[in-house]
């Protein structure tokens, strides 16, 4: 079968994104895998897909799978160009829309000159909902127990366990250039207590409104910029008293904005989604 597609990208994480609504999509997590790599197929961080809306009082539907062909519950940076990709393609004539995904409803928005803002929701500090086994990790100091001493193979980091929808783990480092997320960010994702593998994310604080950030994404390796890591980075800094909404986010692709008014509110997601190119592939059925 031949498949149309359109190659996205926000701040350097790149997407294929595929309108389901106007073909019919039904592959395989092998075939996933194929679209994906990047010497045999299209390449992508993630694929996007678009399909409709199951009731009357949503948009659309958001599908994401990651480049191992695993669909996970949440991803930002795809959020901005799923709503780029609608509004260009005359799928709605909305600035705001409502879209399903995995991990509940999101609200991304598009402004006139055309930055792209979403509601990533409220996040969660309980281990369960990262699928997290924290028993007897948490560090005597926080009496609200949102830092935990993660143990490795030769040492222990400090993470900050937090759900945007999908599960993050986040660390401050100093240097963050030098520091070793090739290494630590695969041990990290698939470290035992963590049932449902976890983003890995590596933050420097430059100042309160500052800060620097790569991210070992779930299923995807590390990746020029991760929207919800973003979100969980800034989230657990001002959970740490560190930073002061709203942070700007410097990632190896592009920077990012976020804030977020405290316990109990919504992450707001600001940054570009831009469409690099078109094309139709022919898929092994």
């Amino acid at each position: 079968m031949k498949l149309k597609f359109t190659k996205m990208h926000g701040a350097g994480n790149d997407f294929i994104v595929i309108d389901a609504i106007n073909q019919s999509i039904h592959f395989s997590a092998e075939q996933w895998r194929a679209l994906a790599d990047r010497r045999f197929g299209i390449g992508a961080d993630q694929i996007l897909v678009v399909e409709p809306a199951p009731t009357p009082d949503l948009d659309f539907r958001y599908r994401i799978f990651n480049a191992d062909g695993g669909e996970v519950e949440q991803c930002g940076n795809g959020s901005r160009a799923f709503v780029r990709f609608v509004v260009d393609k005359g799928l709605t004539n909305k600035s705001t829309i409502r879209v399903l995904t995995m991990s509940g409803v999101i609200e991304p928005s598009i402004a006139s000159d055309g930055r792209i803002t979403v509601n990533m929701g409220v996040p969660s500090f309980v281990p369960a909902d990262s699928h997290f086994d924290a028993e007897g990790l948490a560090t005597e100091e926080q009496a609200d127990a949102t830092l935990y001493l993660l143990p490795l193979s030769d040492h222990v980091v400090e993470v900050c366990c937090v759900s945007m929808g999908n599960p993050h783990a986040v660390q401050i480092v100093k240097d963050l250039k030098h520091h070793a997320v090739a290494s630590e960010g695969p041990v990290i994702e698939h470290h035992p207590l963590f049932a449902k593998r976890v983003n890995a994310g590596f933050m420097q604080v430059d100042d309160a409104q500052h800060i620097q950030l790569r991210v070992y994404e779930r299923g995807a390796g590390e990746t020029l910029a991760c929207g919800t890591g973003a979100c969980a980075a800034v989230v657990s800094g001002i959970q740490r008293g560190v930073l002061q909404s709203p942070v700007e986010v410097r990632m190896r692709g592009g920077d990012l904005q976020i804030a977020w008014a405290g316990a109990g509110q919504p992450v707001f997601l600001s940054g570009p989604a831009v469409a690099v190119f078109e094309g139709e592939i022919e898929i092994a059925e």
